[in-house]
């Protein structure tokens, strides 16, 4: 087998097959298409690293936690997709609301089903005339 030097690769974007969003375990496919646009880009991201405790029983015990779908270290901040329609969003907007009443130095953001939609219309190839699939 012929091995690739590395600096034949360096400055290339990997294939999203070979990035890490083609290994692993998600909740939501949409958290899949997410990764894969987070790979294509090289930007770093954790799936669901941590979880937020958001609410405590009489007993201490953890009643009701957060855990966002994605960290990206590279801009210390958190990413919760909600693909949702947006009128069965509340819930999840009260968890980020009391994750940010709790924790204020961390930074969560959240991306709502138009903005995802969005995003996805303006990298998927199939939806763009004479491109490549």
């Amino acid at each position: 087998m012929i091995e690739t030097p590395p600096e034949f690769l360096a400055g290339r974007r990997r294939h999203p097959s070979a990035a890490p969003a083609a290994y692993q375990r998600f909740a939501h496919p949409s958290e899949r298409v997410f990764a894969t646009l987070l790979d294509v880009y090289g930007i770093e991201w954790e799936y669901e690293p941590v979880e937020f405790p958001l609410r405590w029983g009489d007993d201490g015990s953890i009643s009701r936690a957060f855990r966002p779908d994605f960290w990206l270290p590279e801009f210390r901040c958190f990413v919760e997709l909600t693909t949702a329609d947006q009128r069965l969003v509340t819930r999840k907007n009260a968890k980020v609301r009391r994750m940010r009443e709790l924790y204020p130095e961390i930074e969560v953001t959240v991306v709502y089903q138009r903005d995802y939609r969005t995003l996805v219309d303006r990298h998927h190839p199939a939806r763009h005339p004479g491109t490549a699939a």
